[in-house]
Parts: structure tokens; sequence; C-alpha cells
């Protein structure tokens, strides 16, 4: 029962591309060690940091890469096995850090949060003035939904002197990030989450203090350390061949959203399409999943006899439309609808008029 519709995409990454954006991925890739793509390499680190409310002296690298590689990079730069990491353990991505730090010999304990929770006062208090060094934590976990209090870790991690790491893939862009304000040390976004340009390009923003561990540490890589990219970064160029066309979407992508109003009015943007698919989404066998929600995704919960999975099968083959599974455990309780990307609440009714068709057609039992 497909409909003469096109495709649809509510996933959390990749996301659909604005229009202009899509016009530079579709160009010939130019050659890039040039001073007109310098000159673009040094404006998108100025860009990001303002975005990011990162101070002065703090430092972009662009990786060739997923956010994934961003994260192994941080944890392979700026942390040794003379640290002791704590991380917020609160689903697949924060998990992912855990299993970095196993690899590369970092010492850790994890804070685990399950079933949607948030993290509390009450989770911090055990490791209050602990033998610490770095907390590590992916503020948005992309896989169940929930947006961690900033200010809460803030306050730890400075009471602590914790260094800082952030994952801010799936909250950039979609929930007010200061990450000055959050006393971040390094934070890390990619390209395919709310910035809506194509998979492959990510970027960490380092604070003082994380530059002056980068350059002290003998990192065992070629291609990630980061010594190579803050060195060629100052002439606004990378050690190795870039995404190059990401790149100039990144360009394109910044300027526009300093242009309209900065970080602020994008969240606000981002916010009302997720308050409007709530909206219309009430009613329906379904139930937010998380306790405190990012903007930039509803994981929901089923209720009905109908598997998450099975819901995101029949929207895909029936109707065109992506929403965003999950695996493991919640394979058959929960699915995903982001409200990122070039999304509009118009797109919203299409996807809450396909739930109800799929009900009337019994291809959701409720």
């Amino acid at each position: 029962m497909k409909q003469d519709y096109e495709k649809l995409n509510f996933t959390v990454g990749p996301v659909m591309s604005f229009p202009d954006i899509k016009q530079i991925g579709g160009r010939d890739v130019p050659y890039f060690r040039t001073a007109e793509f310098s000159a673009v390499g040094q404006d998108n680190e100025r860009l990001i940091k303002k975005l990011l409310g990162m101070p002065q002296d703090s430092r972009a690298v662009f990786l060739t890469g997923s956010g994934t590689a961003a994260m192994e990079a941080v944890v392979m730069n700026c942390l040794t096995s003379s640290d002791r990491a704590l991380i917020v353990d609160g689903g697949s991505f924060g998990h992912r850090f855990t299993e970095l730090c196993s690899i590369h010999g970092v010492p850790f304990d994890s804070i685990s949060l399950g079933g949607g929770r948030t993290l509390t006062e009450e989770d911090l208090r055990p490791y209050e003035g602990g033998p610490y060094t770095a907390f590590l934590v992916n503020l948005h976990e992309t896989s169940t939904g929930v947006l961690y209090d900033g200010d809460l870790i803030s306050d730890f991690c400075r009471r602590n002197g914790l260094f800082l790491i952030v994952d801010a893939i799936s909250c950039f862009l979609a929930d007010e990030l200061d990450a000055e304000k959050l006393g971040a040390d390094a934070v890390v976004v990619s390209s395919q989450k709310a910035l809506a340009l194509a998979p492959g390009l990510s970027v960490i923003v380092m604070s003082g203090r994380a530059v002056d561990r980068v350059q002290c540490a003998q990192t065992v890589s070629m291609y990630f350390d980061l010594k190579r990219y803050l060195r060629d970064g100052q002439r606004g160029q990378t050690p190795f061949t870039p995404a190059v066309n990401v790149l100039l979407q990144l360009h394109r992508r910044l300027s526009d959203i300093d242009a309209a109003g900065g970080v602020s009015c994008e969240c606000a943007r981002v916010a009302a399409v997720a308050r409007d698919f709530r909206a219309k989404a009430e009613g329906l066998p379904f139930e937010l999943y998380a306790q405190t929600p990012s903007n930039a995704v509803s994981a929901l919960r089923v209720r009905c006899r109908t598997r998450a999975d099975e819901i995101f099968a029949v929207l895909k083959d029936e109707y065109d439309i992506f929403v965003c599974p999950n695996g493991g455990a919640l394979a058959s309780e929960v699915f995903r609808v982001g409200h990122i990307g070039n999304i509009t609440c118009e797109d919203n009714s299409r996807l809450i008029d396909a739930f109800h068709s799929m009900i009337s057609r019994g291809r959701i039992i409720v």
C-alpha cells in the first residue's frame, strides 16, 4: 500500500538535508590544497567554536570519519593509563565510551542507567571525591532519547576537578549547549545529525587544557594523532585528504545558522517540530521512553501487541517512511522518531496519518 510520495526520513542520522546543502554535495570535488580552501577551513573552525560557545583559546580539528572516530581520537589523545575515567553508560552510545577506554587501556568506572532513566545527583553521589581525573558523557544518549542535565554534570566536574569529554553528536543544534558554561574540555560533533550534511565528517573542539594534553600525548597512531591536525589546522588544512565536499557543506550550514540568529534559533526550530510531533502522537499506542527527552528524537515505547521493529518495517516497506529501530533488548519495545534535519510539521502529519492507517489496516494491533 505504498503512496505516491517521496521517501521521508525520521531517523537520527543520516537525516534529510536542505536543498542548498544537497546541491553542494552533487558537485565535482574540487582540489583542496589551495589558499581558497584553507580560508574555508579556518572559517569553519571560527564558526564551530562560536556556535558551540567554546573559549577563544580552543581549537577545532576535522576528521574524515564518523562520530565514533572522533570519540576514539579523543580517548587516544587526551587520556592515558594514568587517568581514571568516570563514564555515563546509559545506552549503546554511552557504552561505546567504555569500550574505547577498555581498548586503549584507560582505567574507568561506569554509571549504568537503564530504562530511559536520566542522570541524578543520587547517581553521582557515590563518586564524589573519588580517584577520577576525567568524566565522559554522551550528553544526549541517542539510543534512549535521554538528554542529561548539563548543569548537574558541570557542577560535579568542577567540584572534583575533572577533565570533561562531551559527545554532543545528537544534541548540537537540537538542545541548548554552551560548552564554555558547561566547562567542557573536548566536544565531539558529526556531520549527519542536526547539521544535516552527508555522513563522514566529525569535529573535535578542544579547550586550551585539552590542546595541552594532546601536545603531550604519545599517540601510537598516524591517522588519529591530533597533533598533526592541530598543526595543519593553523593554515586551514588537514594532514590527510578530507571529506572535501562535506567540509564545504559544513561551511554553508554553519554560515547560514550564524546569519539566521545562531544556535538558539536553530534549537527553537527543532524544538517546535518535536513538540508538534509529540502533541499529534497523543492517543496513539506509544509513550515517551525517556525521562528527560531531547528535542532531537522521541524514543517511543510501544503499548500495543505489535513489535517496534515490525512497525519500522511496515513504515519502510509500505509507506516509504523511515524511523529509527533499536537494537538489542529494546528491539521489540522501542523505536525512535527524529526531529532533526529538513523535517517539518507537515511531515509529522504524514507520519501520524501513516500510524492511523496502520491501525485501521490491522498492521498495528492495539
